[in-house]
């Protein structure tokens, strides 16, 4: 600015040396111009230091993604139209990130809140992102940064390894991948994977979204589904085949009548076989969808062991098995539903009975224990009904099937007593129903004894 005063003071000087121009007024009109551009000077530094100032807060403001402050030009010069400008588009760009950085927690709230595990991937199958839930499923650390990776440090089992390097190598125009895999690492279960391309503008494969969803208890139930099928299939035709080839033999003729009684006989007998076997299916049925209520009422124990024992007398002296009962004085009334806890009790000494040879003994005793009931809270109150009988008993190995719906020890014996395999898998649910607890204990050659155990009921 001050090199601006240079060209006039030369020429006051030549015009005062030729003596048009006096010199105190030269020397004068040079020291006012001094100050004058020295004032000029220092007011344009201080604009320009100060829009410099502003525009590297802008600057600092979105290094750190944070707005910038909103400061407005102090002139219509050229500089401040500039920085007007310039803090006008700072508004903007900050504007867009923080938008971009709403959608971006956003987006991480919803990969954490999914259950399926997500894995991202760029376009060479380095690792861009993983959710919790695959960090979960592939037993990743909480803590470490997966990021720039290959996608094999994630998870080495070889099938998902092969899906994933199968679907990233496809043609540029297919669409999703989809498999179930079984996979053993790093632990054993189903996967429905999905695999699709995030592509660009142009069509290409920019980065690959993989979708894996754990359909390991899925398949489970359909075991459950097709195995539940087939043991009904075969416990339905046993009795049907039965019915058809005797009813054949007695329409095709038999003369004597000894035998047309004894098949008509067989024909009763895998009737009523197969009635219990429905009969049995829809009460399982209508227990496990909630079908049945309990008809809730304050019982004694006592009680409920002796209705049940009355009615099983008679089949235990038919097959010589001693039927006995014990019951401890003073114990707290159960809350049940009558019917249902004498099919259990019924149930429970049938079995007992079925199982134990000649001369052999059933116990049904009552007592009172104390523990904690289905619900999971603290310990109550309660009774517990138990069967004890002094049969074969049953293998460690089985006992924790047995509730199981046609599950059965020995299956050729079972169906020779008449078993439909149903029992305890209903037993079991009557007793969930009440929340009470259903224990089995057995030792081969000593017998078996199963225990209910049923809450006490509030007190009056």
């Amino acid at each position: 600015m001050l090199l601006t005063l240079v060209p006039p003071a030369i020429v006051l000087v030549a015009l005062s040396a030729a003596g048009r121009l006096t010199w105190p007024w030269t020397i004068g009109a040079l020291a006012a111009g001094l100050i004058i551009g020295t004032l000029a000077a220092s007011a344009i530094a201080a604009a320009w230091t100060r829009s410099a100032e502003r525009v590297e807060e802008a600057a600092e403001a979105l290094e750190q993604r944070r707005p910038p402050s909103h400061l407005h030009h102090e002139g219509a010069d050229v500089m401040g139209l500039a920085e007007h400008r310039l803090l006008e588009v700072a508004d903007s760009v900050a504007r867009e990130i923080e938008v971009l950085g709403e959608q971006r927690d956003e987006f991480e709230a919803i990969l954490r809140s999914m259950t399926e595990a997500v894995v991202v991937t760029g376009r060479r199958g380095d690792v861009v992102l993983v959710n919790g839930a695959a960090r979960r499923m592939f037993a990743l650390d909480a803590d470490t940064d997966y990021r720039g990776r290959a996608f094999v440090e994630l998870c080495r089992d070889p099938r998902l390894q092969e899906f994933v390097a199968r679907s990233m190598s496809a043609a540029p125009d297919n669409a999703m991948a989809s498999a179930e895999l079984q996979i053993q690492s790093p632990a054993p279960r189903y996967l429905a994977a999905n695999a699709a391309p995030v592509r660009t503008n142009a069509g290409a494969a920019a980065a690959w979204v993989l979708v894996f969803h754990d359909i390991t208890q899925l398949k489970s139930y359909e075991t459950v589904r097709a195995d539940f099928i087939a043991n009904l299939t075969h416990e339905l035709r046993t009795p049907l085949s039965a019915l058809c080839g005797y009813a054949e033999t007695l329409v095709a003729g038999v003369e004597d009548s000894d035998t047309q009684r004894r098949f008509l006989g067989i024909i009763e007998r895998q009737s009523r076989r197969l009635a219990r076997l429905i009969d049995d299916l829809i009460t399982l049925s209508d227990l496990e969808r909630g079908l049945l209520p309990l008809r809730l009422e304050p019982l004694e124990a006592r009680r409920v062991i002796d209705e049940a024992v009355e009615l099983m007398r008679e089949r235990a002296e038919r097959l010589g098995v001693t039927l006995e009962t014990r019951c401890a004085d003073g114990m707290a009334q159960v809350e049940g539903d009558r019917d249902r806890l004498n099919q259990v009790m019924i149930n429970l000494i049938d079995n007992a009975i079925k199982y134990t040879p000649r001369d052999g003994r059933v116990t049904v005793e009552a007592r009172a224990a104390r523990q904690v009931d289905s619900s999971g809270k603290e310990p109550r109150d309660g009774v517990e009904l138990a069967v004890a009988d002094s049969g074969e008993g049953i293998p460690a190995a089985d006992i924790p099937r047995l509730t199981e719906r046609f599950y059965r020890v020995d299956r050729a014996r079972s169906r020779e007593l008449g078993g439909t395999g149903l029992g305890l898998a209903i037993v079991k649910h009557i007793v969930q129903l009440h929340l009470g607890q259903l224990r089995i204990e057995s030792r081969l050659r000593e017998g078996t004894t199963v225990t209910v155990w049923l809450p006490a009921a509030p007190a009056q």
